[in-house]
């Protein structure tokens, strides 16, 4: 279940815990579900439920590394994951080779 959307807003410090994954060249380049061209060396994330353009932290909890990302798009498509990464924030967060890690994700602001 995602976090609590009140008016279309999520309150700020809003944390979900689970695993992330990324999508990356098959999609680059076509629409993300905010009309967004998807690029996979951005820096964004589809998420199920948070409005698009909401900033989160996602921190990888296997080695403490965290980016800030937005949201643009939806996904992810599988039940076991909390949130989709750009290519680029997969190997910024150390698991690119991997395909998935342990994330806290954190909303900044929505």
């Amino acid at each position: 279940m995602g976090p609590p959307v009140r008016d279309g807003v999520v309150p700020a410090g809003t944390v979900q815990e689970g695993m992330a994954s990324w999508y990356g060249a098959p999609y680059h380049g076509h629409a993300t579900a905010s009309g967004e061209r998807y690029d996979q060396e951005g820096l964004t994330a589809a998420h199920r439920t948070l409005p698009f353009g909401t900033r989160i932290r996602v921190t990888n909890l296997a080695n403490g590394r965290s980016l800030v990302l937005r949201v643009n798009d939806r996904g992810p498509f599988k039940s076991a994951r909390i949130v989709d990464l750009t290519r680029r924030a997969a190997r910024e967060l150390g698991f690119l080779g991997a395909g998935s890690a342990p994330v806290r994700l954190e909303v900044l602001d929505g």
